[in-house]
C-alpha cells in the first residue's frame, strides 16, 4: 500500500501539499453550492438526505459513506492511495468547517454565486487533488473497479451509479435542482481543461543528445 510514496524523486512535499490543498477546497467548494440550495453535486444528495434521516451533520455522512464504499473496493481489488484514504476524511472535515461559517444568503442572485463558484472552485480541487497522482478517491475508484469487473463503459457505469445516488438521496429530502444539473454538465470539462495544468509529472524525460532522433508523440 501507498507505494508511490517510497519511490525517489517524486517531488512528494509538492505532492502531498497540493493534495491536502486540493481536498481541502474540494470540501468547501461543496459547502458553496449546499448554500446555494439551488441544487446539490450527485453524491451531496445522498449525503444531505442521510444527515436530514439520522441528525448527522452532511460532513459526517459524507465521511461515513465514504468508508463504506472504500469497503466495497474489497471484492473490486482496488488498491487505495494516501490520496484516497485522505478524500474520506479530509473533504468530510472542510465541507462542515465551511458550512459552519457561511450562510445561504436571501437574495437569489447571491445564490446563484454561491453555486456558480461552487462548481468552478470544485473543479479546481478535483484536478489538483488527481493531478498528484496518489490515489483517487473512493466513490471514483469505486466506478473505475465496476468497469473493470463488469466491462461495461465508464458513461454508463458512472451515469448508473449516480442516477441510483441522486434518486436515493432526493427521497430521503436531499435537495435536487439546477445545481444538480449545472454541476453534472460542467465539471467533466472543467477538470479536463485544467489537470493538465495542475498535473505534476512524477518522473523527468530525458533531454534527447545532439544529434539523436527526437521519439515521436
Amino acid at each position: 500500500m501507498f507505494q508511490d510514496l517510497r519511490r525517489p524523486g517524486r517531488r512528494l512535499p509538492h505532492r502531498l501539499i497540493q493534495l491536502y490543498a486540493g481536498l481541502a477546497l474540494y470540501g468547501a467548494s461543496m459547502a458553496l453550492i449546499i448554500r446555494s440550495t439551488l441544487g446539490n453535486m450527485p453524491w451531496d444528495v445522498l449525503h444531505q438526505g442521510l444527515a436530514h434521516r439520522i441528525g448527522w451533520s452532511i460532513g459526517a455522512v459524507s465521511i461515513l459513506v465514504g468508508a463504506l464504499v472504500l469497503l466495497a473496493w474489497i471484492p473490486l481489488r482496488q488498491r487505495p492511495g494516501l490520496g484516497t484514504v485522505s478524500n474520506v476524511v479530509v473533504i468530510g472535515l472542510a465541507v462542515d468547517a465551511t458550512l459552519a461559517v457561511v450562510t445561504t444568503p436571501s437574495s437569489l442572485l447571491l445564490r446563484t454565486g454561491l453555486l456558480v463558484a461552487g462548481v468552478l472552485l470544485n473543479a479546481v480541487a478535483t484536478a489538483a487533488y488527481i493531478g498528484v497522482h496518489l490515489g483517487p478517491g473512493p466513490r471514483d475508484g469505486l466506478m473505475t473497479g465496476l468497469v473493470r469487473r463488469t466491462g461495461g463503459s465508464v458513461r454508463l457505469v458512472r451515469t448508473s451509479i449516480e442516477v441510483a445516488v441522486v434518486a436515493t438521496g432526493w427521497l430521503l429530502g436531499g435537495t435536487l435542482g439546477l445545481g444538480t444539473v449545472l454541476y453534472a454538465l460542467a465539471i467533466g470539462p472543467l477538470v479536463q481543461l485544467l489537470l493538465p495544468r495542475m498535473s505534476v509529472t512524477l518522473a523527468s524525460t530525458p533531454t534527447p543528445t545532439a544529434g539523436a532522433p527526437t521519439p515521436p508523440g
